[in-house]
């Protein structure tokens, strides 16, 4: 397998806890620089030896030896080093959301393809366990035709942290952070919606962004309902799925995030696996009732599919175009809270 280097920019929780172990997982990537003034250099070099810390991301962008580059950065950040990536003739992969307006957006698609250059973002809840249980069911046929979609990302945090995530400014909010996974999902499923109707709430004492938002997806016959909150000590179903011939109904989240914050990598014994009481419950007219084992989860396929598209020009395991229309989902979230009406998808 041919390698590659690759440069991380930000190595905050999702550098250092998704993108630096998944990066390194795959034997046809070399994490080679890491651009962070926080990081601490102690750690990174215990845990990556071979790579350089720097403090800016200029170095990486210099260094022609780094092919592909990640931006894993606040929000408000990621256009302009994307662009800065992409003009300085690197492949790209950017760390949900994409980018913070669908002009911007589209402007970073016209540039990689001028420069013929990958570009991709990490939506990598596409590689949920259960989202993949899911995905099998729906294409089977054995819930027939699916009229209605609901999913939820509920947490209980019901104290506002110190973060950037938190506080009111570009990008941040549920919405662009819970959102940008539900509505990726959402869309792998069902498609791009006509209409997009919005309720975005701040619940928590002392918050000063949106902390809870549902959203509801119209495809004429079908509808998706998206619902993310940060005080619900009980959740309820992960994901409730209605067809013509039968229903889907999946409790819990994927196991891989709290892996990974506990030092587990893809490969360790267990990798992926939900728990049994987890498992999904798929009921039709024909059958009734059954457990259906869920398929493990593998976060390390996006990183594999980014390689095998360097190496041999196979597509993007996700598309910038596609990252595009979540984005634009958002923004018609955000017109249809503000305009208290339903926004049309255009």
């Amino acid at each position: 397998m041919q390698q590659y280097s690759v440069g991380l920019v930000g190595y905050g929780l999702g550098g250092s806890v998704f993108h630096a172990p998944l990066i390194a997982s795959v034997p046809g990537l070399r994490l080679a620089r890491i651009s962070s003034r926080s990081a601490n250099r102690d750690e990174v070099r215990r845990v990556y030896p071979g790579a350089v810390l720097d403090d800016a991301p200029q170095a990486m962008l210099d260094d022609p030896s780094i092919r592909l580059v990640v931006v894993c950065t606040p929000n408000a950040s990621h256009y302009a080093l994307a662009r800065d990536a992409l003009l300085a003739g690197k492949h790209v992969v950017v760390d949900k959301p994409f980018v913070l307006s669908s002009a911007e957006g589209a402007e970073l698609i016209q540039l990689a393809r001028e420069r013929n250059l990958l570009l991709s973002v990490f939506q990598n809840r596409r590689w949920d366990g259960d989202f993949l249980t899911l995905r099998r069911s729906v294409a089977s046929g054995e819930l027939g035709a699916v009229h209605t979609y609901r999913a939820h990302f509920d947490r209980y945090s019901p104290q506002v942290k110190a973060r950037w995530k938190e506080e009111p400014q570009a990008g941040s909010g549920v919405l662009w952070d819970l959102g940008s996974h539900l509505i990726d999902q959402a869309l792998v499923l069902l498609g791009t919606p006509r209409s997009v109707t919005a309720q975005l709430s701040v619940q928590r004492a002392g918050a000063q962004v949106e902390d809870s938002f549902e959203l509801l997806l119209d495809y004429g016959t079908r509808k998706a309902v998206l619902h993310a909150g940060t005080q619900v000590c009980a959740p309820g179903p992960r994901y409730e799925v209605h067809g013509t011939l039968g229903s889907f109904v999946k409790y819990g989240v994927d196991t891989q995030e709290d892996a990974l914050k506990q030092g587990a990598r893809p490969g360790d014994g267990g990798w992926g696996h939900d728990i049994p009481a987890n498992h999904a419950t798929i009921t039709t007219a024909a059958e009734g009732s059954r457990t259906v084992q869920t398929i493990p989860g593998c976060y390390e396929a996006y990183y594999l599919g980014v390689h095998a598209a360097i190496a041999s020009g196979q597509p993007v395991p996700v598309s910038a175009e596609g990252a595009l229309n979540v984005v634009r989902v958002v923004e018609c979230a955000q017109r249809s809270h503000r305009e208290r009406r339903t926004v049309d998808f255009v």
